[in-house]
């Protein structure tokens, strides 16, 4: 195993080979079933280890906390010296704080006198109390323009540097950030942590991501990568809890912190978690109504865990394929370990003979070294290898790109060509848009050039599906069965998509206004 060496940069092709194999290993630091997970991570192939280790609520001691968090990256690295690990710096402190020593090199690193004191809870809140910003007296959101926050970021990311960690999240910065006009004082601490990973990191750097779409200040980024959660629309006319993707995954370009341009800087997404199951089976909340609560009464991850296995392999496949449809720049972040808070899932432990609840997913295959294992490695195998044949071949253009055709015309006839076409049909709830919705701007084609226009999707669910577009939106003229216009909603071409989760292409030729549909073969 070759180790990648990095010098205070990252190339954009050794960033996005990491992202790549990146899967979100939340908390692996207390992991029960270590040599397993560790097992698993090799054989899949991660390179990226998100959210190893991090805390939201402190924990009893903090030093023991980074103790551990060096000894898992020791025992990763024995596995693959070439893996990078990711930890998390979240916008919540606690009066926990308190109980913490501020070190010396803290002080320095600011030109600050030193003194001998603790952390102050009270120092690192917003001082008008927005609402949702304190939470039951004893945690809050911390404000990046007090210095105080500036020293807690600090002193805690350049311990998880100390121990191995070469990633963190930075959590949900545009709300500790609220107050911190033109990110001044969030640049400034960045460029500290920069340069104490470039003396002290083990490749010299140290990536920085948040939750955010990104911030260009003067055309340089804050970020070197940027995550997203997933966003979802249900599905209702299928049995069960199904949906299909929204557009999602917009993420600002510009000169990244290694110096290096981009129309739009690599991203993952993730599914995420905020709480687990919110609501009760005694509740008898009618399934339409659950379908609109957070994720049909979960988030995310619990969501994603409560299906059976093979839901859960066929969601896989669907999201891998739609974030390389619809983000040719953006990448799964593989989930093989996450809380499920309150939810607790019922499933048969291996190797006991009865059942057994679980509260955290994890990607393993059920085995003595982990009872309690939902397996899907094999599938993040499976699909990791199969990308090269689909991301880019079949890929729309950036969320952030222009449609195209604002100011073209056609060549022969000198006609302006519609800088809208729409597609429609009863296909559209598939990719997260309204049936025969006709103006719907989640269903509209790019303009290629040539007088061509096309739009690529993902179908989570086979079945037979009309389909028609319609120039500027509207029903005056619509194409579907051959050149000739239509007028109304009446007549539209037929689709038959035989599995899930297939790669369907649409093309319309203004020129001969014939519009195809056809399945991505291989993909």
């Amino acid at each position: 195993m070759t180790l990648t060496n990095f010098n205070g940069t990252i190339s954009r092709d050794a960033l996005e080979r990491y992202l790549s194999r990146a899967v979100t290993a939340a908390d692996l630091v207390n992991s029960a079933t270590l040599d397993d997970d560790l097992r698993m991570i090799g054989s899949i192939g991660a390179k990226f280890l998100g959210r190893a280790s991090g805390v939201w609520l402190l924990e009893p001691d903090d030093d023991s906390h980074f103790r551990n968090s060096q000894a898992l990256a020791e025992r990763v690295h024995e596995v693959d010296p070439d893996i990078m690990l990711q930890t998390c710096i979240f916008e919540a402190v606690f009066t926990g704080v308190g109980n913490i020593e501020i070190p010396v090199w803290v002080f320095e690193a600011f030109q600050l006198p030193v003194e001998r004191r603790t952390f102050r809870y009270a120092d690192m809140l917003f001082d008008s109390k927005p609402q949702g910003f304190v939470w039951d007296g004893d945690g809050g959101i911390p404000n990046m323009n007090k210095l105080e926050t500036q020293l807690w970021f600090f002193y805690r990311a350049a311990r998880y540097i100390d121990a191995g960690y070469e990633a963190i999240h930075m959590g949900q910065v545009h709300l500790y950030t609220a107050e911190d006009d033109g990110f001044k004082r969030t640049i400034a601490l960045f460029r500290k942590i920069r340069d104490y990973a470039g003396e002290r990191a083990r490749r010299g750097i140290v990536l920085l991501d948040a939750h955010t779409h990104g911030v260009n200040i003067n055309g340089t980024l804050l970020f070197d990568f940027h995550s997203m959660p997933y966003s979802r629309m249900p599905i209702l006319d299928l049995t069960g809890d199904k949906l299909a993707l929204v557009q999602e995954g917009f993420s600002e370009g510009g000169v990244t912190p290694s110096g290096w341009i981009c129309d739009a800087l690599p991203m993952l997404m993730e599914l995420d978690n905020w709480g687990g199951k919110f609501f009760c089976e005694s509740d008898n909340i009618p399934y339409e109504r659950r379908a609109w609560m957070e994720w049909w009464g979960y988030d995310q991850i619990a969501w994603f865990a409560s299906q059976d296995a093979e839901s859960r392999d066929r969601f896989l496949a669907y999201a891998f394929k739609w974030t390389a449809v619809n983000n040719v720049r953006a990448y799964m972040q593989m989930p093989i370990r996450r809380t499920l808070g309150s939810c607790r899932i019922a499933m048969p432990a291996s190797g006991e003979g009865e059942e057994a609840v679980s509260d955290c997913y994890q990607a393993n295959r059920a085995s003595a070294g982990c009872p309690l294992g939902f397996g899907q490695e094999e599938t993040i195998k499976r699909l990791w290898q199969s990308e090269r044949n689909l991301r880019g071949r079949a890929s729309n253009p950036i969320p952030n790109a222009s449609y195209g055709a604002t100011n073209d015309f056609d060549p022969v006839t000198g006609v302006k060509l519609p800088a809208r076409v729409i597609l429609y049909g009863s296909f559209q709830h598939q990719v997260g848009a309204i049936n025969y919705d006709s103006n719907s701007e989640t269903t509209r084609m790019y303009y290629i050039g040539n007088g061509l226009y096309r739009r690529t999707f993902v179908f989570p669910f086979r079945g037979s599906f009309d389909y028609a577009c319609a120039p500027y939106g509207t029903l005056s003229q619509t194409y579907s069965i051959d050149g000739y216009p239509r007028s109304g909603s009446s007549t539209k071409s037929a689709l038959v998509v035989e599995r899930d989760n297939e790669v369907v292409e649409f093309v319309f030729d203004f020129a001969s206004r014939l519009l195809t549909a056809r399945v991505v073969e291989g993909a």
